[in-house]
């Protein structure tokens, strides 16, 4: 008993600020990869393999549907059997291995179509070269499941808020994993996306496959200082299990919610930071903790009676589904970025110096550095000032923070719409509109739209991943965070759908049509940036809905020093 109790202080006395430098080396490695792998992707798929604007714009976001995806089987391997550690290992791997096959596709040209001559039309890739893209992007995007739901998880495991010791808290670690990941990807966007342009798609894709690989080393040299957090068994099996006994026992009525079934020993292993107690909503989920005659109470059958606690985790989940469903179109809207926007400043003058031009793949560097500049401002100026009014040690709820993302996103739509329509003016001045031909005005008009893109995610995405890191239980936080990245999958799903929808039912009898394959200039892309406008002010409505409704996770957290003592005394925390 006295050596368990050991090793488990030794197992505390693991992680910290230490572990940092390893698991933020992964994070950047990583994304150079993954970034310099989709940043300029619309242009290899439009350039090199010669594949229609609106079929490759549907191509990556599609990807991008499938890559948010699978984080959830990956949360389950972590959280079921494997452990983060080893799910984010083999998945870097897996990653890596797509990115070999096609960083190959783009240095031998058997795997491409041959090049386009004068005014000759465009081969495009055949039934091989396309599977070959195919492959390359589902292996991506089942490694992208391993790494995704884990490692920000994983980072935030290494902190333990219970000790004294350890000031740092769970949300400063978000504004800094996301300041790393930005950082990252503003390289990734400028110096990559310049060598693919500039230099050639086998060095801009060799380079992010080789960081993929590097990546992997000083994740795995810092094993023996993480604090590993052992699986605790499959969290979607425990919430089948509260269903069905809910279920078979649906008849029955609930006379005291006092003595609804409670097992400390039985729950040990997943609710190491604090149990949740009952709560008053979906009462109708209770009946899966009423224990019968036909109950082993000392040995239960899991698909007849659960614990409250088991029971109140399947609570937590249901709660955070609407608060996921809001923050969908805001993906929606930003995924324009990578397609539309990127198109957009094809068409225009990008030169910075005659002799400098930013890449249009780059251009999602002034995203980067809004986003970067955001969480700075946000951590160490917008924090401490609100914290004098809210008293709270994190300035505003991750709620507010996610509204105030909602807001700026729209701005970033509205402004969109604008300023597309005096690219098109610029065009219709120079008589350019039937033309492929850079038209004269400055590409740094999309400066405010790509900036508003970056604020709106600094506010947003960190506010939606702090609020499934806090919210879920915590036996199930890569389940939680795999969940933030399905918004971020369906997102890209949303786009597809929006884009094919508003490709087909615009288009006019004399060709006319919103979105065009072939020149911009021709269509009414600002009306397709309004419409996302409207549809994330009706979703801001909905949001501010359930953030009305929204009740908090009641956890009952024993103090450290109630611990030690062996005192009964227990602190009631719903946590914002």
């Amino acid at each position: 008993m006295e050596e368990k109790k050991s090793n488990n202080n030794v197992e505390k006395q693991k992680g910290g600020l230490i572990t940092m430098p390893f698991i933020f080396a992964n994070e950047v490695c990583e994304k150079l990869a993954v970034v310099g792998f989709n940043a300029n992707m619309i242009s290899y798929l439009t350039t090199q393999l010669h594949m229609p604007l609106t079929k490759a714009a549907n191509t990556l976001t599609n990807f991008g549907g499938t890559s948010g995806m699978t984080p959830l089987l990956g949360a389950f391997l972590a959280d079921a059997y494997a452990g983060k550690f080893w799910t984010i290992t083999a998945g870097s791997l897996i990653y890596l291995i797509g990115m070999t096959i096609l960083t190959l596709s783009a240095i031998l040209p058997q795997l491409r179509p041959p090049p386009c001559k004068g005014d000759e039309v465009c081969q495009e890739a055949g039934t091989g070269q396309l599977a070959i893209l195919y492959i390359s992007l589902i292996l991506g995007a089942l490694g992208s499941g391993g790494i995704r739901p884990c490692v920000a998880a994983f980072g935030a495991e290494q902190f333990d808020e219970k000790d004294p010791n350890q000031t740092t808290k769970t949300w400063k670690y978000f504004n800094w994993y996301y300041f790393v990941m930005g950082v990252a990807i503003l390289l990734a966007v400028t110096v990559l996306v310049y060598i693919q342009d500039n230099i050639g798609w086998g060095w801009g894709l060799g380079i992010p496959t080789v960081a993929m690989f590097i990546s992997v080393v000083p994740f795995i040299l810092g094993y023996r200082l993480y604090r590993n957090l052992d699986p605790a068994g499959s969290p979607f099996t425990r919430l089948v299990q509260v269903s069905v006994s809910a279920f078979k026992k649906r008849n029955l009525s609930i006379s005291d919610p006092k003595v609804l079934y409670q097992n400390d020993e039985l729950d040990a292993s997943i609710c190491i930071d604090g149990k949740l107690i009952h709560s008053e909503e979906m009462t109708f989920l209770d009946k899966a903790a009423i224990v019968t005659e036909e109950d082993n109470v000392k040995s239960p059958n899991l698909w007849r009676l659960n614990t409250i606690h088991r029971v109140e985790e399947l609570k937590c989940i249901i709660r955070m589904g609407p608060i996921w469903a809001a923050g969908i179109l805001l993906i929606t809207a930003y995924a324009q970025q990578s397609t539309f926007s990127l198109q957009q400043a094809k068409s225009m003058d990008r030169h910075l110096t005659k002799s400098f031009a930013i890449p249009a793949g780059s251009m999602s560097v002034f995203t980067m550095c809004s986003m970067l500049g955001t969480i700075v401002f946000y951590d160490r100026v917008f924090v401490p000032m609100a914290r004098k009014f809210t008293g709270l040690d994190r300035g505003i709820t991750f709620l507010h923070r996610m509204g105030i993302g909602f807001v700026i996103s729209i701005l970033a739509t509205l402004v969109a719409g604008f300023v597309e329509v005096k690219r098109k003016h610029a065009a219709l001045d120079h008589g350019l509109m039937n033309s492929h031909q850079t038209i004269p005005i400055s590409a740094l008009w999309l400066v405010p739209q790509y900036s508003l893109h970056g604020m709106a995610e600094a506010f947003m995405s960190i506010g939606h991943l702090e609020f499934f890191y806090d919210q879920a239980p915590e036996s199930m936080r890569s389940t939680a965070t795999a969940v933030f990245w399905t918004a971020i999958s369906v997102g890209n799903y949303v786009s597809t759908f929006l884009v094919t929808m508003v490709h087909k039912y615009t288009a006019g009898p004399n060709g006319s049509n919103w979105l065009p394959d072939d020149n911009l200039n021709k269509g009414k892309l600002e009306y397709f940036y309004w419409l996302l406008t409207l549809l994330q002010a009706v979703n801001l409505i909905y949001y501010l809905w359930c953030v009305k409704i929204y009740t908090f996770k009641p956890i009952q957290i024993h103090s450290r020093e109630a611990e030690e003592s062996k005192d009964s005394v227990v602190e009631l925390a719903n946590k914002v």
